[in-house]
């Protein structure tokens, strides 16, 4: 069959990168790990159309490495550098790249060579293991951002309004299963971005709940303490980032988070709140996080009822291990997968393994969150979207993932915590998205030409 194609088809006429380093204001902990710094790997892309139209987009993602590519084998500054090679490669390869197409056909051609395209990188740079799959997509991701937001620019429309068949060649179906024939990426996602949405404020492990948990205030002006983040931003959503291999503190963590917003909350005149519980896959099994929902809800039944969902408690090689079934804990709150969500096989074998949900994340690339998120809504699984201290342009590309994806209900952003000085310069074009008052973003400023 001949392959359709379209005036609005565009080519990329060449690509370059950069990357930028800085420092965070308070170190973040998560899965056992300690994050000071983030570098960024910055994209821009130039394309032209069939038609002759011309028009530059670009994308900025953390390399987030520790997260991406947490190993025993290759330090952190290796896996680092690996990952900034790595999307450098890639973007040298987009540039050689001469077919034309829609976005999403552009940069699903272009991942068939991530896989191929690690394994040099590693053979160059002599590592001990290959590039994991999650790392290789966090490295693509700000040039798949730079494709999809030239596209937009160059079409003078945002970039979730170029998703139906009079823009893209190819239903869902040729790049998923026939369950999604004749459905087009339009029908996932909305045509305007919701207007406002609450915002997901990290508790990372290391993170004062009051004063006495402060040696040394950093007196930069932003709130310290739990309770003084609650009051300054007025927040409803918080996500609390638990050890998951420490039953007794992971238990009493929530507890004490709860005390903490209670009596914040009540100061406030604020009555309801919600969390949501992150593992980082540190749980043995299931068990586990069984063990843990049930003293939770024995010692603080108001914070057990408040859990929204949690995250990816048991390891993320769902191949590797089967035992870890989650159809008990899911029966009693969503369990989203987040690191183990890489492509379509895994949300597949997620479900076989009983996860109720998944977490999109902007940093696996725009291509495939939309495919994944359509998925999702296909299947009825609970939809988050989930952040990577994103800073600066990266934030507004996640947040605007998640105001276009009808049932993700907030969005998280903690680099406004960690690493404000990643949002000079963002804040004040876009204030309602950085500066927060009443717990929520403003998504409706996410409506211009591009991905927002």
């Amino acid at each position: 069959m001949k392959k359709m194609t379209k005036p609005t088809d565009i080519t990329i006429k060449s690509a370059a990168c950069s990357t930028t380093r800085t420092d965070y204001r308070v170190p973040i902990k998560f899965g056992g790990r300690v994050v000071n710094d983030v570098t960024q790997l910055h994209v821009q892309v130039d394309v032209e159309t069939r038609d002759g139209r011309h028009g530059t987009g670009t994308g900025s993602m953390p390399m987030g490495n520790a997260w991406a590519w947490p190993s025993d084998s290759v330090s952190a500054e290796q896996t680092l550098a690996t990952m900034v090679a790595l999307g450098q490669k890639l973007v040298a390869a987009a540039g050689r790249y001469a077919e034309l197409g829609h976005p999403i056909e552009i940069t699903h051609a272009l991942a068939a060579d991530y896989a191929g395209a690690a394994s040099a990188v590693a053979a160059e740079l002599s590592l001990a293991e290959p590039v994991p799959k999650l790392a290789q997509l966090v490295a693509a991701s700000p040039l798949e951002a730079a494709i999809h937001d030239a596209y937009g620019k160059t079409l003078e429309t945002n970039s979730y309004n170029l998703l139906g068949p009079e823009y893209v060649n190819a239903d869902i179906a040729h790049y998923l299963t026939n369950e999604f024939q004749g459905e087009y990426l339009d029908q996932y996602t909305l045509r305007a971005p919701k207007e406002r949405m609450p915002l997901y404020h990290l508790i990372g492990a290391l993170d004062p709940l009051t004063d006495a948990d402060i040696d040394h205030r950093v007196n930069d002006g932003l709130p310290e303490t739990l309770g003084e983040w609650i009051q300054a931003d007025a927040l409803t959503h918080l996500k609390i980032k638990l050890a998951g291999d420490d039953l007794d503190w992971d238990v009493e963590r929530v507890v004490l988070v709860e005390r903490v917003a209670a009596e914040t909350q009540a100061q406030r005149g604020c009555d309801r709140w919600v969390y949501s519980l992150d593992f980082n896959e540190k749980c043995a099994n299931v068990q586990y996080v069984l063990d843990f929902l049930a003293r939770v809800r024995e010692q603080s039944p108001m914070a057990f009822q408040r859990a929204q969902y949690i995250e990816q408690p048991t390891n993320r090689d769902l191949r590797a291990n089967p035992a870890n079934r989650m159809h008990e804990a899911a029966r009693i709150k969503p369990v989203v997968i987040d690191e183990s969500l890489v492509d379509f096989d895994s949300l597949r074998m997620a479900r076989e393994l009983g996860y109720s949900g998944v977490a999109l994340k902007a940093c696996k690339g725009q291509t495939e969150a939309l495919l994944m998120g359509a998925a999702a809504q296909k299947y009825n699984l609970f939809l988050c979207v989930q952040d990577l201290t994103c800073i600066g342009a990266s934030f507004l590309h996640s947040a605007s993932l998640a105001a276009r994806v009808p049932t993700v209900a907030a969005i998280e952003g903690n680099g406004r915590q960690y690493c404000p000085a990643g949002n000079r310069g963002w804040d004040q074009q876009y204030p309602g998205m950085f500066q927060i008052t009443d717990g929520t973003v403003e998504t409706a400023l996410l409506s211009g030409p591009g991905l927002y």
